[in-house]
């Protein structure tokens, strides 16, 4: 994706997202994964806002990410109300299509994050479910990881040694993405793709929401009443932020539409 297209999409508080559906993401991962292209994939929910604001390593790790989907829901609505239609497209989303993908055109990955046990149980999966399918090492690291550690430095070195083209962090952020943006100048022609829970979900040692609530827009309230003590405090600081999302959306609205009225008279 040359500098140009990358200016192209709709904006949420700085953060270009230039990959609007999950179509978009699929292909453009594949195709720079197959160009041997360094990258990063980061999936904008209302809670990385949130954090974007108060992490400057966290927005720096997200300014460098070659693709940016909608994650929350919310942005999906602000991104239609802007005449932009966004599709929402989770980390756990994009797992199964890639590796579908990864295992049609030898692209071999790495599966970094979680624990061993989850590791072993979704890289049994997905070689199962996706015959062909390459996955060329793994890392667990510790609880307290932190990207800038020696043991983060351990984990570069095992995934050049692998060979991976494409890697998996599922860390959850801000790690999983400031990992990410760090390996970037470390790691020429592996692209990093930030999944959350995603491993977890695959291997069954979590329980991700009901179909109908991805769908619907709820899969916030499902998991919050799953882990209220936890989870409460994270979405009321999401929910607080959503006016002055709005009010910052308010110019690529007014423009989308003024456009459109343009075009017609």
């Amino acid at each position: 994706m040359t500098e140009a297209e990358r200016t192209l999409g709709f904006r949420v508080d700085g953060i270009t997202i230039n990959t609007p559906t999950m179509d978009d993401a699929v292909s453009s991962i594949i195709s720079a994964a197959e160009q041997g292209q360094s990258f990063s994939v980061c999936t904008l929910n209302l809670d990385h806002v949130v954090q974007l604001k108060a992490r400057r390593d966290f927005r720096q790790a997200y300014q460098r990410a070659r693709f940016v989907t909608a994650d929350g829901f919310p942005i999906v609505v602000l991104g239609w109300l802007a005449k932009t239609p966004l599709q929402r497209t989770t980390g756990a989303d994009l797992v199964l299509p890639i590796c579908q993908q990864a295992s049609q055109r030898d692209l071999s990955i790495f599966l970094f994050g979680s624990n061993d046990a989850t590791l072993s149980k979704a890289k049994d999966h997905l070689t199962e479910r996706f015959p062909g399918l390459s996955v060329t090492g793994t890392f667990s690291p510790g609880p307290q990881f932190d990207p800038y550690s020696a043991e983060a430095d351990q984990a570069i070195e095992r995934i050049r040694s692998s060979g991976a083209r494409l890697c998996f962090v599922a860390l959850g952020a801000p790690r999983q993405e400031i990992f990410s943006a760090r390996c970037l100048d470390l790691l020429p022609g592996v692209g990093f793709l930030c999944i959350g829970a995603a491993l977890d979900f695959i291997a069954g040692t979590q329980t991700r929401a009901p179909r109908f609530a991805q769908k619907s827009g709820l899969e916030w309230f499902w998991r919050a009443s799953r882990n209220p003590r936890r989870l409460a405090p994270r979405y009321a600081k999401c929910m607080a932020i959503l006016p002055g999302l709005f009010a910052k959306s308010v110019p690529q609205i007014f423009d989308a539409h003024m456009g459109k009225a343009r075009w017609r008279s």
